[in-house]
């Protein structure tokens, strides 16, 4: 039975890894049986991060930033002053919000930059990392990626999240723009009399790197949260391999 199942699962799997690898799987899993080897349990690992990585990238490239409380980017901390003091600021709330929501969507256009470098990594994992991830922590796979990907994601993320910034939305403002807005007015009220008696301390932030670091962070925490939903429960668990790959955790 567990050859017919691997007879039937290996077309599926041809699309999924490279030749030389799957010679290898192929060999040790008519050998031995699907599942519990050091190659099919490294193949499952991989098609594991490719789903995880997959699902994660595309519900935060689809404006999932804004929609996800947990990942949700707002303000700098730099700028709490502003938010404790906007009905000292003519239309600070509406400005605000505005930031606010274009903050969220340079990530959003940002995070589509991940999948090619997530996928490098994970077809660079050797067998031995693989299975050693497969039985580690919830988060281990999560950990190997943030380790090895994450240069060159912050390298990829920045001009994106930049030019988002940058391209110029409704009203010809860019997000810039509208951060520029909300500071200066701030500033303006901090460096008065008013502002000044109240101990009120001009606000200044680096927008790019700190909406770059923030979309690399919540990647990382979807990416975990995949992983955590891959390894605990069996629904999804999507094809064959991962079953019974992911059927030996269910054992432990």
């Amino acid at each position: 039975m567990k050859k017919i199942l691997f007879y039937l699962t290996f077309p599926f799997l041809l699309m999924m890894s490279g030749c030389a690898e799957l010679q290898q799987v192929a060999s040790s899993a008519l050998q031995n049986g699907i599942g519990g080897t050091s190659s099919t349990d490294a193949l499952g690992l991989k098609e594991a991060l490719r789903v995880g990585v997959s699902n994660g990238v595309s519900t935060l490239g689809n404006n999932g930033f804004m929609t996800d409380a947990t990942l949700k980017i707002l303000l700098p901390p730099e700028a709490q002053p502003i938010v404790d003091n906007l009905k000292l600021i003519p239309g600070g709330q509406n400005l605000m919000n505005d930031v606010v929501q274009r903050l969220n969507k340079a990530a959003s256009d940002a995070v589509v930059e991940a999948q090619p470098i997530f996928v490098d990594a994970i077809t660079g994992m050797s067998i031995s990392d693989a299975t050693g991830i497969l039985f580690g922590a919830n988060d281990a796979a999560t950990s190997y990626l943030k380790k090895s990907t994450s240069t060159q994601l912050l390298a990829a993320f920045a001009p994106k999240v930049n030019a988002s910034l940058d391209k110029k939305l409704i009203g010809n403002l860019s997000t810039n723009d509208s951060w520029h807005a909300l500071t200066s007015a701030f500033n303006t009220v901090a460096n008065s009399a008013v502002g000044k008696l109240a101990n009120l301390k001009p606000v200044e932030s680096d927008l790019g790197a700190y909406v770059t670091q923030r979309a690399l962070d919540g990647l990382f925490t979807k990416v975990a949260a995949e992983e955590k939903q891959i390894r605990a429960n069996p629904a999804a668990r999507v094809n064959d391999l991962l079953k019974n790959v992911f059927g030996q955790l269910d054992k432990k």
